[in-house]
């Protein structure tokens, strides 16, 4: 989580637009990943056109989730962009009993709700910051599906860095094409001559995507997608601690935002108990 909150902070630090950022990103990700397995004799980059298929329309979905999640640190903050990210349960308890058609489970939506109520407070005192806000939800509903569908990918017997290199693959296609409909020098923005710029982004592609995401892939061998994205509500916390230190963002929001962020805390501190009562 420590990981995933880095990503945020690397995004605001990086002087591109969000469609540029992602787009190297993913590319320099996807790279990373196949260089990796290429080095593993045991593994193979190609695995069927039909599984390939699966991966790309699952990274299709990651390079949407990445881009609004960008989209709203640049439009707000990342203390707002990690907020609205936080609904990740809340989303999840419905998007896994309907992706694996299971039952919905009330303590899920419970704690989710609880959720949803730090997102109001969040909402209701910052409302210069609702179109951030409101481009950080629909990215919290993107990252529950496509981690669902990561889940059931995994537990098929999917290898966690071929994965992480052909879902890239479509991320990059999908952000590169959304480059001149949201930048405004279009293409040519993509050449990026920051030398700071491109730290950030070789953090971003080979830290946290090629690894992190390849860790994912292997817990979701043991954990669900709803206990992960509950975990992964601690994600703001980190977050939005790293913005105040390193962007002051702490003096421009108010005391009901930390309240609503207490609210998201309280979820995951409720979630071990209440699944050891009702979970089974």
């Amino acid at each position: 989580m420590v990981i995933f909150a880095a990503t945020t902070v690397l995004g605001r630090l990086a002087s591109v637009s969000a469609p540029v950022l992602v787009t190297w990103r993913c590319l320099l990700a996807a790279l990373g990943a196949f260089f990796w397995v290429a080095l593993m004799r045991d593994r193979k980059i190609w695995i069927g056109g039909r599984e390939i298929l699966k991966l790309l329309g699952v990274g299709a979905v990651i390079g949407v989730h990445w881009l609004c999640l960008f989209g709203a640190v640049k439009i707000a903050n990342v203390s707002i962009a990690l907020a609205g990210l936080a609904t990740l349960s809340l989303f999840t308890a419905f998007t896994e009993p309907l992706l694996n058609r299971r039952k919905i489970l009330k303590f899920e939506v419970f704690l989710g709700l609880i959720v949803l109520a730090g997102i109001c407070l969040i909402a209701g005192v910052e409302t210069h910051h609702a179109l951030g806000l409101g481009v950080a939800l629909f990215s919290a509903f993107l990252a529950s599906v496509f981690l669902v569908l990561n889940r059931t990918i995994v537990i098929n017997g999917g290898d966690p860095m071929v994965m992480v290199g052909w879902e890239m693959v479509a991320s990059t296609v999908v952000c590169f094409l959304a480059i001149p409909i949201f930048d405004p020098l279009g293409f040519p923005a993509l050449a990026v001559t920051d030398a700071m710029d491109w730290l950030w982004i070789i953090i971003l592609a080979w830290g946290c995507t090629v690894f992190a995401q390849a860790l994912t892939n292997r817990l979701l061998h043991s954990i669900s997608a709803y206990n992960f994205n509950l975990a992964a509500n601690f994600e703001p916390v980190y977050g939005i601690l790293a913005a105040a230190v390193i962007f002051n963002e702490h003096a421009n929001l108010k005391p009901a935002f930390y309240l609503g962020t207490f609210a998201i805390v309280l979820a995951n501190l409720l979630h071990p108990m209440l699944q050891r009562r009702f979970g089974k």
